[in-house]
């Protein structure tokens, strides 16, 4: 569906993306994790045409973007990181405008309106909704057009814990019918929860690829945490097991029956960033 061969983008001496290169699949939740300056945002405005690369192509259905945009803008939604209602104008009637836009009929708008779990709130004026309300507005805007793929830029960010689980849900259920997802996050815990595979961004750069189980397993570190009576009382040690003095150590509390209880210390997204780009996520 979409293939982005060596993206590359340069403002003046300063090199937002190097030669970034990725494919998506249908029905896909893919998300770029970076932090803050990392490039997210530049390559979103590359894959919605807004802006054009120095160098590289990007593929959507299997033509040149900015090439055919005319006949492939219809074939992607887009929700940016902030949310742009007529704010005066109830729920429907924001969808509805769209809908003429989108030489849509109206039931459309009804529609989509019941996808994000918004039809109860249809007749109520879009400045007296939450921020979790408007950003489910905001996807039900984009998602009027049925597209096959849906670009999403920081999707819960500033949530509240409920917004953010709705949200979270809502883009599974796209995915399931079909739609491929890609979204933008520097939400470690989203992108492990919601993705089906994470492109790791740092200063520009893809530095790896691979689904969130695939990164832990990956980059796991063979450390296992072992409660043990001492004779200051109980204390917790964390102990590697890819280290001889560690399994000796073990084999000895072991054998002097002082372990109480041994647990495997999980490795998460945020050791695999670090080990990756060896520095601070933020």
């Amino acid at each position: 569906m979409l293939n982005v061969q060596d993206l590359t983008v340069h403002f003046d001496a300063f090199v937002a993306l190097d030669r970034i290169s990725f494919r998506l699949q249908p029905g896909e939740i893919f998300g770029f994790l970076g932090p803050n300056g990392a490039g997210k945002t530049t390559t979103l405005n590359v894959l919605t045409a807004q802006i054009r690369p120095t160098e590289g192509t990007v593929f959507l259905d299997g033509r040149i973007l900015w090439e055919a945009f005319e006949d492939l803008k219809c074939r992607f939604g887009y929700v940016p990181d902030f949310d742009n209602h007529l704010e005066e104008l109830s729920a429907f009637q924001n969808l509805a405008l769209f809908c003429r836009l989108y030489r849509l009929p109206a039931e459309r708008a009804l529609e989509a309106l019941e996808t994000v779990e918004l039809s109860s709130e249809r007749d109520q004026k879009v400045k007296n909704f939450s921020k979790g309300m408007k950003k489910k507005l905001t996807i039900a805007r984009e998602i009027l057009h049925l597209p096959a793929l849906l670009y999403l830029d920081e999707p819960t960010a500033n949530l509240d814990v409920h917004s953010t689980a709705v949200i979270r849900a809502l883009l599974k259920d796209l995915a399931a019918d079909g739609t491929t997802v890609f979204c933008t996050t520097h939400n470690m815990e989203e992108a492990e929860e919601l993705c089906d595979r994470i492109a790791i961004l740092d200063q520009g750069r893809t530095v790896e690829i691979d689904t969130p189980e695939g990164f832990k397993t990956r980059f796991a570190k063979p450390v296992v945490r072992v409660m043990v009576d001492g004779p200051e009382g109980r204390e917790t040690l964390s102990i590697r097991m890819d280290e001889e003095d560690g399994r000796e150590m073990l084999a000895d509390k072991i054998r002097l029956g002082q372990v109480v209880s041994i647990h495997s210390d999980s490795t998460s997204l945020k050791d695999v960033f670090l080990r990756l780009t060896g520095r601070e996520f933020r």
